[in-house]
């Protein structure tokens, strides 16, 4: 038998029920392995980009509130600080309430992924996600 611990966590009811469909829709037996595979997802992303070395080429992609104190401005000063990496940004406006940023990136591979832990950690930014391939196509050995 595996070692198992309980834990309590607090959802927005709008997420839990987006939640509960997509549980619905993949036949999960219960919300705890959802939440289990969701976990083991986000392990397996997580070690995957701590692996990454090199040189890289890439999208950063942040949706944030821009309603927030300062969060554009944050955003901002952070992608000043690595303008050696960033190729290009796209700003896109998706509601009233919500912006989009897109950061083209080229270089170290540790830097692209200082400057996304960096803008994942601003209050009232509510998504982002990195996307990265080796330029020319060439698999890291």
């Amino acid at each position: 038998m595996v070692d198992m611990d309980r834990i309590s966590i607090s959802l927005p009811t709008k997420l839990l029920n987006e939640f509960d469909e997509i549980i619905a829709e993949r036949g999960y037996a219960s919300r705890s392995e959802a939440i289990r595979d969701a976990i083991r997802d986000y392990i397996i992303k997580h070690k995957w980009i701590h692996s990454l070395e090199g040189e890289r080429a890439g999208t950063i992609n942040v949706i944030y509130d821009h309603h927030m104190s300062d969060v554009t401005e944050k955003l901002t000063e952070i992608q000043h600080d690595y303008t050696d990496i960033i190729v290009a940004t796209l700003h896109v406006h998706l509601d009233h309430d919500h912006c989009m940023e897109v950061i083209l990136v080229r270089g170290d591979a540790k830097q692209i992924k200082e400057l996304t832990d960096k803008l994942t950690a601003q209050k009232g930014v509510k998504q982002v996600k990195l996307t990265v391939m080796v330029p020319g196509g060439k698999v890291p050995q």
